[in-house]
């Protein structure tokens, strides 16, 4: 396999393979020679997905490593839409990936290709190369060495990353799934860990982020019992971008050892609460809480 020293590229890629894996998650699996040299750091890697659409073709994305700074300066109808995925599988010696994605109402160029798309479409695939060796800011799961419990918390958007997370940990981990998804049959997209007790539920109509935040309140209870809470900066989602992985300089866990680590990820109001919950009422070190808000209610997130 060729490796290269650039520790992230764009890849082109194309879909093999679609398949629903549940009501509301749909793999695709993306072929390609180009990606023998896709990375694969391991855990909730974030990547980039540029999707085609009218006036802004893929080759229409700029590619260098100022990429973003010349995109933001095209004009908004010629600007490939893009959105962050996880990896789920890199198989190398066959130059595939998939990668997992949330299918449901049309809303966005995203949701549409989602939709949509069919063998042979193209996307290009921002993502680490096989040279990339060192630490990969693209992971936010990096927990103390040494942790009692971990909490995995999110919505449907968190889920591919939680799988992924689930099936990378040690058997001897311990610790809560606190998911809330679409759908009843979704239970099923979540890998089992034997160290993990799953509180995963169905969404009901009006009520987003009632389970979620149920489930995260009984688990930090048992995990954390209210003890000396911290004052908790107030983040405006409408403005801010809510994300926040403590980690050292060099890229690894802010602490030594943790009685929780918690991981939270979803839509920002909701990560936004239970990042209170947790630092503020319980106590818990906020050096040991990673929160990403992947999207918000009403807004289109590249």
């Amino acid at each position: 396999m060729a490796e290269t020293d650039v520790p992230y590229r764009f890849f082109r890629a194309r879909v093999t393979a679609v398949t629903d894996v549940t009501p509301s998650f749909r793999r695709f699996t993306f072929g390609g020679a180009d990606l023998a040299e896709y990375g694969d750091p391991g855990l909730d890697q974030r990547v980039k997905i540029v999707f085609p659409a009218p006036g802004a073709p893929l080759d229409a994305m700029p590619t260098d490593d100022d990429w973003y700074a010349q995109w933001r300066a095209l004009p908004e109808e010629r600007r490939p839409p893009f959105r962050t995925y996880t990896t789920r599988y890199v198989r190398n010696h066959v130059s595939e990936v998939d990668v997992d994605m949330v299918s449901h109402d049309v809303i966005g160029p995203a949701s549409e290709w989602i939709a949509n798309a069919r063998p042979g479409d193209e996307v290009l695939i921002l993502a680490p190369t096989t040279g990339h060796h060192g630490v990969s800011f693209g992971i936010d799961f990096v927990p103390p060495a040494q942790v009692d419990a971990i909490l995995l918390a999110g919505d449907e958007t968190a889920a591919p990353a939680i799988a992924a997370i689930l099936e990378q940990l040690p058997r001897d981990a311990r610790g809560v799934v606190a998911v809330e998804l679409p759908h009843p049959d979704d239970a099923a997209y979540l890998p089992r860990h034997p160290g993990f007790e799953y509180r995963i539920g169905a969404r009901t109509a009006g009520e987003r982020h009632a389970h979620l935040m149920a489930a995260v309140e009984d688990a930090a209870a048992a995990l954390a019992p209210a003890g000396a809470g911290a004052d908790v900066e107030e983040i405006d989602i409408d403005t801010d971008i809510l994300w926040e992985v403590p980690r050292t300089a060099k890229g690894g866990a802010a602490l030594k050892s943790a009685r929780l680590y918690a991981w939270l990820a979803g839509e920002a109001g909701a990560i936004k609460a239970l990042r209170r919950h947790l630092v503020a009422e319980h106590g818990v070190d906020r050096r040991a809480v990673a929160f990403m808000g992947y999207w918000r209610l009403g807004r289109a997130e590249n």
